[in-house]
């Protein structure tokens, strides 16, 4: 069986789970094409990314006269479902943020793509993210192209289902993938009940480079916090800060790493400079070597994000036995348990969180040691990308039986 891939953008740093899930695919057997409609190639420092850009297709690199080539010919081989899919694209488009011009744009793409699924004689496709990656997809297979699902991370899908047309996606795709329980009732809120067998459950996963790692133990006297994530709203870290000012005008001594990149590095700059944190750092965009070193020298990672689906990096914290401070949004407490293996607060709640980096910095080495095995094995129980991927073929060959 060939099966296609199709992400808006890939590789990405923060796409690292679609990475893994493929290569998990390509060690069971299975042929993968990947497709995209563009790459930042100039964030991309990781080199298994670096070798993933040498394997993907861009629809938005491909030759204009190419583009309309495919267009003529869908149109010409198959005017009727050409005459369906222009149909749909419009009435998707009139009643969309988009707008009608970009989903005629997409439909374009989608005959390109078309030809492209033929070429490769591709069984099945798969997307990630419910926006404008699978409405390429859904109008490709209305066009005649092959049967297809795709999954829904959030909390962006959650935000406007109506607005990306959500359920229609679902209605016409084999099976759709939430990656939480929190997830799949969010999609059993827009799909009629009778649909609800087509939500299945696949987590994000994690290779053997986390979790095959020997125990890693919290370098001792380390006061050190690591906060992961896009440097934007739905992540919380400007309400981090806050937590970080009071907590240094009590005089409790530690300090934090923010490390990636994003449109708020500006205003997080000035707010740390409002404040005088001394002890703040930003990295910009690092790769997975670099984002692994900081977790091994830290004590623990903080995330006290607004919206979320399933954050990659809370897995990729625990199974380097790092504890973690979250929120409870969205799927992470089906991964953070409070008294556990972690600490969760209110989203929005900076006093909640002041507390929680205070009870983390004051718990005895060996408290967070107990704390740390108790995530490991959590992590490998529900998140290993072999099994997961693993769950993804067998729905896939029930799907298409």
């Amino acid at each position: 069986m060939k099966l296609a891939y199709f992400v808006n953008q890939y590789p990405k740093v923060s796409h690292s789970f679609i990475r893994r899930e493929i290569m998990a695919l390509e060690k069971l057997g299975y042929e993968i094409e990947r497709f995209a409609l563009r790459t930042d190639k100039d964030e991309l420092v990781d080199p298994l990314d670096q070798d993933e850009l040498k394997k993907t297709r861009y629809i938005l690199k491909e030759r204009p006269d190419k583009i309309l080539a495919a267009f003529l010919k869908t149109i010409a081989t198959s005017p009727l479902l050409f005459f369906i899919a222009l149909k749909t694209a419009c009435r998707l488009g009139l009643h969309s943020e988009r707008g009608l011009i970009m989903h005629l744009i997409y439909l374009v793409e989608a005959c390109l793509f078309l030809q492209w699924q033929r070429a490769s004689a591709i069984s099945h496709v798969h997307a990630h993210f419910g926006t404008n990656s699978t409405t390429v997809v859904m109008l490709a297979y209305l066009l005649g192209g092959s049967g297809y699902s795709f999954t829904v991370h959030g909390p962006e899908e959650f935000d406007k289902p109506e607005f990306i047309h959500l359920s229609e996606k679902i209605i016409h795709s084999r099976f759709v993938v939430a990656i939480s329980s929190y997830g799949r009732s969010q999609l059993f809120r827009w799909i009629p009940s009778s649909a609800w067998h087509k939500v299945k459950v696949v987590h994000c996963g994690l290779d053997s480079s986390f979790l095959n790692n020997q125990e890693q133990k919290i370098p001792p006297g380390t006061r050190q916090l690591l906060c992961i994530g896009r440097l934007c709203e739905q992540k919380g870290q400007l309400l981090l800060l806050e937590a970080v000012k009071q907590l240094q005008d009590e005089g409790v001594d530690f300090n934090l790493i923010l490390a990636g990149d994003g449109p708020m590095r500006k205003d997080i700059e000035a707010k740390i400079a409002e404040y005088r944190i001394q002890s703040v750092e930003i990295t910009g965009w690092i790769g997975s070597d670099k984002v692994k070193q900081l977790l091994l020298e830290s004590r623990a990672m903080v995330l006290p994000s607004f919206a979320e689906g399933l954050p990659v990096v809370i897995m990729e914290a625990l199974a380097l036995r790092r504890p973690v401070i979250s929120t409870y949004v969205a799927g992470i407490p089906e991964l953070i348990q409070p008294g556990k293996n972690g600490w969760l607060v209110p989203p929005g709640d900076v006093d909640a969180l002041k507390h929680a980096i205070k009870e983390l910095l004051n718990t005895t080495d060996s408290a967070l040691e107990t704390i740390c095995d108790i995530g490991f094995i959590a992590v490998c129980d529900q998140h290993n990308a072999e099994t997961e991927a693993a769950k993804l073929a067998g729905h896939i060959h029930e799907a298409l039986a």
